[in-house]
């Protein structure tokens, strides 16, 4: 993607809170103003009407084309992050198609062993749409879970790294090998180890106890991998009580023993937190923010929903994922993480404007325009040119009334 310097003009920033005399947040205040972007970065950022329509360059030889863009105050957010995605066996980009009726996760995986084979021509088109949708929606990073299976080998990796390739100027990702079929139950640790030589970030794994039926052995050959190719850990636990408990016990233990792994271990779904008795869970919570534990969620409702605000308390990192955008498992993700953010707000209750500001930090990694204390810390001079834009207020009015995106910029580029 070729450079472009951006001239950005008349974009609504967040500025700080606004308190009631008891010091609640009651409103967000912003303003107007004039951005200068170039080789990617934010270069000024100045009052509204104070920036010159011109620019200089050092040298004559320079290509760059500088550009004009009235944003009309539409605010500026920063951009999406997708913590847990499948877009390698995806329907989505071709027609309609609900999942079918589910049984337990063995009768789902020998559905899979059907369905791979007919979804593997065309899953890195598939894929492409994918993040193509993700980008449309203000995201522009995802850590896309693969599946790594005898059925499929290592071929719906090759598809899917050849689909994100494509968009390395506009995207980035991470990639979670994913035994879907069992570490042990379907024999994958060979393929496993192959995958972690081909460029994945993490090693993934699926309800040791239920599918593998061994939850120490499947644990430890997951834990091993990561530890022989110098990887991080992202498990899929579905499990309750008490294997899920279980399961999770072990991985501290795990970690506790590898410090390498801290910062670099992430349980996806984890419901058993779901089912704890709040002591338990307030423990758990603490060992996990002690050993750097994460946990990724794709918010769902009723009795799965997680305790976000009880980890959060405890400074566990807790992020958000799409999970499944129209596939085997679930026709009901839309790859919009800021509708993540909007369900979060609901399920617990966040509807005032300071939680509805803050429950972007389900789904980015970038710092949010206001600290909690209100300061405004982004965007800052310097920073990365990957920004949204929408018809909004303020953060808050975002996160309730998901507007349309009405661009979306990486490195200073329009990708949408």
């Amino acid at each position: 993607m070729s450079k472009q310097e951006l001239l950005l003009r008349n974009v609504r920033l967040e500025t700080g809170f606004v308190r009631d005399k008891n010091n609640q947040v009651i409103a967000t205040k912003t303003a107007l103003f004039d951005m200068h972007i170039t080789n990617g970065k934010i270069k000024t950022i100045n009052a509204k009407g104070q920036l010159k329509n011109t620019t200089q360059h050092n040298n004559e030889n320079d290509t760059q084309k500088v550009k004009t863009i009235d944003a009309n105050g539409l605010l500026m957010l920063p951009t999406f992050q997708d913590m847990h995605v499948h877009i390698d066996k995806t329907y989505y980009g071709g027609d309609w198609q609900a999942a079918p009726w589910t049984g337990d996760i063995k009768h789902m995986i020998r559905l899979e062993e059907d369905l791979i084979p007919k979804l593997l021509p065309d899953s890195q088109r598939r894929a492409e749409a994918c993040i193509q949708l993700l980008q449309s929606y203000g995201s522009t990073f995802a850590r896309c879970h693969c599946n790594i299976d005898p059925v499929s080998g290592l071929r719906s990796l090759e598809h899917l790294q050849l689909a994100l390739d494509k968009y390395k100027d506009s995207f980035t990702w991470e990639i979670a090998a994913f035994p879907q079929h069992g570490i042990l139950y379907s024999q994958s640790e060979g393929l496993l180890r192959e995958a972690a030589q081909m460029d994945i970030g993490f090693i993934g794994g699926l309800d040791p106890t239920i599918v593998d039926d061994d939850m120490k052995k499947s644990l430890d050959v997951m834990f091993d991998i990561a530890l022989d190719y110098d990887k991080g850990v992202d498990i899929h636990l579905h499990e309750g009580l008490p294997s899920g408990k279980a399961v999770m016990k072990h991985m501290i233990q795990r970690v506790k023993e590898s410090p390498s792994l801290q910062g670099k271990t992430f349980i996806t779904h984890a419901y058993a937190l779901a089912m704890l008795p709040e002591i338990e869970l307030e423990d758990i919570a603490v060992q996990f923010a002690e050993y750097g534990i994460g946990i990724i969620s794709s918010i769902p409702i009723g009795s799965n929903a997680l305790p976000i605000p009880t980890l959060t308390k405890h400074q566990v990192n807790v992020r958000a994922g799409t999970d499944n955008i129209m596939d085997n498992f679930s026709p009901f993700g839309s790859g919009d993480m800021l509708q993540k953010a909007n369900v979060c707000a609901q399920l617990y209750g966040w509807t005032d404007e300071y939680r509805l500001n803050r429950a972007l930090k389900m789904i980015t990694d970038q710092p949010l325009p206001l600290d909690d204390q209100g300061k405004q810390v982004w965007p800052l001079v310097g920073d990365d040119a990957d920004f949204i834009l929408v018809k909004a207020s303020c953060s808050a009015e975002a996160v309730a009334r998901l507007p349309k995106r009405e661009a979306v910029y990486y490195k200073g580029n329009s990708i949408y």
